[in-house]
């Protein structure tokens, strides 16, 4: 394993041992097993100048992404959704949104109000997807869906409304335009035929009009990242970047749209999804990966995809402590230098574990709950070590997080000529949410590697649902906006034809 620096990205010297004071570790432990895991563990700390190191290199991916001869070789994949605007207050009005991403769909009915600034959820559904459907026919899926909608419509009296939707459909996709969407493959167990290849959105609406008994207004499909930070942006204007770290990981922001090279157009700007989880699958974080991150990869459903996403996300993290655990037992440095079949057996040590684990009142307790249920023979001392292990692994993942979210702000900054950026991130998943210090070491981390951007954080409420519909609200506004210039471009030209008739007949 390679050797970092001797400090972590706020500067604290990482030689500093751990004791326990009141259930709570704490620093300068007398412990040479403490001191010789703190030891062995450093390839797992990034100093300053390493995280600094790691945005650089995603900057130059996310360009590489942006670019219309490079995008198709690059990992972060920066894929355009033609949201070409964040909500900006004015959007009202009643929506569905359909969010289907696992064997079960959800339909809502979703309010926007303005006066009230508010996206409110109205009603909603959850509707189960037999195993049959997902292994049959893709037009009998789209039937399912159609029925299920209709009932729901039923349900509320909304039958005689035509209502814009936002799609949320969390599988692979190529995007061309705001209501048009490519399915690349299909993921999460489904393997539906005559789908893949095709416009999901004109799947949806053959669907609908084979019944012919309601009928559905203008589509905008929504990743969920997205939806994120839509759903945020109508109660902070500034919310100009969404961002998920939960079982998996991903950002997107607003770019200016000169800079989309894949797209037309000079002015604006549009939302580009990321896709950050691809980020070090070109081999560029092979330095910091340790060898356990390697098994992780090698021992998952996707090898060598996803390279970033393995080292931060809820999905993985676990692991990589279960990994870690052993090799300190196999080294005689933890429980006697025993381990049970329970800790041998992948996925057994799970990531909300470490969220209680390092829980200040708690944690040890509930460090030792555990190891008794992996059936371990646990000490004071072996959960301490264990406490030690969980944050060393959850403080590589928030400050990564930042180095990535600081390339992103930085970016936003550049790219508008200012001094300094105000902005806020919208952001939503369970590690960010639920692990008791990740959010503050994110942002703590987040200060340093970006300090001419001041950045708020919004938690979203419930982003695939209330987001898609203000991704809709929005699409709606900006074409009403260009419906109104057209109109009123071509009254002019009239206008201006009858100041020439006169001044012909003078």
């Amino acid at each position: 394993m390679n050797s970092m620096e001797k400090t972590d990205v706020n500067g604290v010297p990482c030689t500093k041992r751990i004791k326990v004071s009141q259930g709570v570790p704490d620093q300068e432990s007398d412990s040479a097993d403490l001191r010789k895991v703190e030891d062995w563990l450093q390839p797992f700390r990034l100093s300053r100048e390493k995280l600094r190191e790691v945005s650089a290199r995603l900057r130059r991916d996310l360009i590489r992404g942006l670019g219309k001869h490079t995008h198709h070789r690059a990992p972060v994949k920066m894929l355009p959704t033609f949201v070409r605007a964040t909500p900006d207050g004015t959007e009202k009005g009643d929506f569905l949104a359909l969010d289907l991403g696992g064997t079960n769909f959800r339909v809502l009915h979703v309010r926007v109000v303005e006066d009230q600034q508010k996206v409110l959820k109205m009603d909603s559904k959850i509707c189960a997807i037999p195993q049959e459907i997902m292994l049959g026919p893709g037009e009998q899926l789209f039937d399912h869906i159609a029925a299920c909608l209709s009932e729901f419509l039923e349900s509320l009296g909304l039958k005689g409304l035509t209502l814009p939707l936002g799609f949320t459909f969390s599988f692979p996709c190529e995007q061309k335009d705001i209501d048009k969407s490519i399915l690349i493959r299909w993921t999460k167990g489904f393997n539906c035929s005559g789908v893949e290849g095709e416009d999901v959105v004109g799947l949806l609406r053959e669907a609908i009009h084979r019944r012919g008994d309601y009928d559905i207004g203008p589509v905008a499909m929504v990743n969920d990242t997205v939806g994120t930070m839509m759903s945020c942006g109508y109660r902070d204007r500034s919310c100009e970047i969404g961002m998920i770290i939960g079982t998996g990981t991903n950002a997107c922001y607003m770019e200016e749209i000169k800079n989309v090279k894949r797209v037309e157009g000079e002015d604006g700007r549009m939302c580009i999804n990321t896709e950050w989880g691809g980020f070090g699958d070109d081999g560029s974080l092979k330095d910091i990966q340790t060898e356990f991150d390697v098994e992780v990869d090698r021992k998952s459903l996707n090898p060598g995809v996803h390279a970033f996403e393995k080292m931060i996300s809820g999905m993985y993290l676990g692991e990589v402590v279960r990994l870690v655990l052993i090799k300190l037992a196999q080294e005689k440095m933890l429980f006697g230098g025993e381990t049970s079949e329970a800790l041998l057996t992948p996925d057994k040590f799970e990531t909300r574990y470490i969220s209680e684990i390092e829980e200040d009142a708690t944690g040890l307790d509930r460090a030792l709950e555990i190891l008794s249920e992996l059936g371990l023979p646990a000490g004071q001392e072996d959960c301490e070590i264990v406490h030690l292990v969980c944050s060393t692994i959850s403080t590589r993942s928030s400050e990564l997080c930042a180095a990535a979210l600081a390339t992103i702000a930085n970016r936003i900054r550049s790219n508008r000529g200012l001094d300094h950026l105000h902005t806020t991130v919208g952001v939503d998943g369970t590690v960010y949410k639920k692990h008791p210090k990740f959010s503050q070491r994110l942002h703590a981390a987040l200060r340093i590697l970006a300090p001419k951007c001041e950045i708020s954080f919004l938690v979203s409420e419930d982003g695939s649902g209330k987001g898609a519909a203000m991704v809709t609200a929005v699409a709606q506004r900006l074409a009403a906006q260009s419906r109104l210039l057209e109109d009123s471009e071509g009254e002019d030209d009239e206008d201006e034809d009858e100041d020439e008739e006169e001044d012909e007949e003078n």
